[in-house]
């Protein structure tokens, strides 16, 4: 990436540019998850979580780089906001785009939670990094994996 990524909302027409930052993303984080970044999957993206959750983009260079989304907090169980998901296409990742979007949710939303494979290592790292702490678990009922629950309080003014 040449050009400073620029956050923006995410509009319909972005996507296909969308899915494929989320599905490349998605098969280099979760190699464990069988039929990740397609199939059943990549359809309930398409119709569910990038039609009801806020979803915002990172673009780069005239192309979208990152996809964040945040649900609501009638969903998130309350205050603040849920990171229903952070997905950084694998040639945008490591030049601090992830961390743009995570800052840009904390600023709408205040206290942020997530959740996160166990066996995800490196977006524990990156999470922990920012302020996250573990607060819980539970096993995924679609592929058994174990999933932890995140959270990091909201900015102080």
């Amino acid at each position: 990436m040449s050009e400073i990524p620029r956050i923006r909302p995410y509009r319909p027409v972005d996507e296909d540019a969308a899915v494929d930052v989320w599905s490349r993303a998605g098969r280099a984080a979760h190699p464990f998850v069988p039929g990740e970044g397609e199939g059943e999957r990549e359809r309930k993206m398409r119709e569910i979580y990038l039609v009801h959750a806020d979803n915002w983009v990172a673009e780069a260079d005239g192309r979208v780089v990152a996809l964040l989304g945040l649900l609501d907090a009638e969903i998130a169980g309350g205050a603040g906001g849920e990171i229903g998901g952070l997905f950084v296409a694998p040639e945008a990742q490591g030049t601090g785009v992830g961390r743009l979007l995570v800052e840009h949710a904390a600023a709408l939303r205040g206290a942020l939670t997530l959740e996160v494979y166990e066996k995800n290592v490196r977006a524990r790292g990156f999470y922990a990094r920012l302020g996250f702490a573990e607060e819980g678990r539970r096993s995924d009922e679609d592929n058994d994996e174990i999933l932890l629950r995140l959270a990091r309080p909201a900015p102080r003014a």
